[in-house]
């Protein structure tokens, strides 16, 4: 079984590779203090399973699944317990809430072990786990990964989203990205205050509106920041009022 370990503290690294030493099975191919050097190891190392701290320097946890090619198995290792019943139900394989005893960690790795020995056995894929572990979290950046690397968009310097099939393109200060996620997971997480759902097609920083004005029947332009614009139906253009207050 090969293993990556994904910890931002040394002791715990050191306490992990203890755990794991006699387990005769087992192969550590790399250890990283940070999300942003888990995601290159793990899409370069394709583990059988990978022991995830959340809180991480660069990308956290969750975000780091949202990059992945790979989809291994997760073990969460981890101070915090609030996202432990979601993670159960997202098939996470086990969630060990520190401190953990060694014969805990053997109880996850013997998990990890049944799961990979089942007939037919297929990983989840990391990326919707991700998504629905963080479906509570407020949006601050948003992650993508494309051709050119790895992204980290603030949520202040997005202008506006769009809706492409099961993909959303994001319009930022820095160009535009391209992220599989659904509008209504963006709506529930973005700050209200700064993000309207103006048309089932496109949600927009309130910030960058410059005028609005009637367009067709029951609708109206948005007219953007930089030239762009955006069209907001009737139910959209009453989100705006209500969070513009005019």
């Amino acid at each position: 079984m090969r293993v990556v370990i994904v910890e931002d503290e040394q002791p715990a690294r050191d306490l992990l590779m203890k755990y794991l030493e006699v387990e005769k099975d087992v192969e550590v191919v790399d250890q990283c203090a940070d999300g942003f050097s888990a995601a290159v190891a793990i899409n370069r190392e394709k583990p059988d399973l990978v022991l995830l701290d959340i809180q991480l320097p660069k990308l956290n946890g969750f975000e780091m699944l949202e990059v992945l090619d790979h989809s291994p198995l997760i073990i969460f290792t981890t101070a915090y317990d609030e996202y432990a019943i979601k993670a159960f139900e997202q098939n996470a394989v086990d969630y060990l809430l520190k401190p953990f005893s060694r014969d805990r960690f053997q109880a996850a790795l013997c998990k990890a072990r049944e799961k990979l020995a089942s007939v037919g056995y297929v990983a989840a894929p990391v990326d919707s786990m991700a998504e629905d572990l963080s479906a509570s979290i407020p949006i601050a950046r948003i992650v993508v990964k494309d051709s050119k690397g790895i992204h980290i968009v603030a949520s202040s310097d997005i202008r506006y989203f769009e809706a492409q099939d099961d993909y959303v393109m994001i319009y930022s200060q820095d160009g535009r990205f391209m992220k599989k996620q659904t509008m209504k997971s963006l709506e529930q997480r973005l700050n209200p205050r700064q993000f309207v759902r103006v048309h089932r097609s496109y949600i927009v920083n309130v910030n960058e509106i410059v005028k609005i004005e009637p367009y067709e029947k029951e609708s109206y332009l948005l007219h953007l920041k930089g030239g762009d614009n955006v069209k907001a139906s009737a139910s959209g253009y009453r989100l705006l009022k209500e969070c513009l207050e005019f």
